[in-house]
């Protein structure tokens, strides 16, 4: 009977152990939307948010967007269709890339926002854009993604120059088999 006593206790502190990493796991949810919240990441606007953003569009003011596109490791083609787009803060704007894969394989990549200043990442909301999901390329494949993105009637009256650029990226093999999540995202 002395054998099974030891063999209770660590039985009792593992599953002491598996309570507190669901616990930690569980709690890492909102701990993680914060910290997407913070860095402006993540949070995908929903209809009626559009509607209620864009209808305090302040037209006092105009900024201009400057659009940048590039690729690492990636035998892609990737621009913007216009290279600026001028807009008032509030107002909701679409415009178009285009990627071609230049390689005869297909390639599967993912593009990473940036913006400058850093600070129009707490101001921008995007509706639609290609970054959300991995984007898979057939051999010679060229295509045209749209972005529609609004920058909120807040944003500082000294700043009138922002720049976007995106930077696709090649996912491994490992990166592609797995399931795409569309995450809500203020990328």
């Amino acid at each position: 009977m002395n054998a099974v006593q030891p063999n209770l206790a660590m039985l009792k502190k593992l599953l002491i152990v598996a309570m507190v990493m669901f616990a930690f796991g569980y709690a890492m949810i909102p701990f993680y939307k914060k910290i997407c919240e913070v860095a402006g990441l993540n949070n995908l606007l929903q209809p009626d948010t559009i509607v209620e953003e864009t209808q305090q569009v302040d037209t006092s003011r105009l900024l201009t967007v400057e659009l940048d596109a590039n690729t690492r490791g990636l035998p892609w083609q990737f621009k913007p269709l216009q290279s600026t787009v001028q807009m008032h803060p509030g107002e909701l704007v679409e415009v178009m890339y285009e990627i071609k894969n230049d390689s005869g394989r297909e390639v599967t990549g993912q593009a990473i926002p940036s913006y400058a200043p850093l600070l129009v990442s707490q101001y921008i909301k995007k509706l639609e854009c290609f970054c959300f999901t991995k984007q898979v390329l057939k051999p010679y494949e060229t295509r045209q993604m749209p972005v529609q993105f609004l920058i909120e009637s807040g944003f500082p009256d000294d700043i009138s120059t922002v720049s976007i650029s995106y930077t696709f990226f090649e996912l491994s093999s490992d990166a592609t088999s797995s399931n795409d999540v569309r995450t809500k995202s203020k990328i």
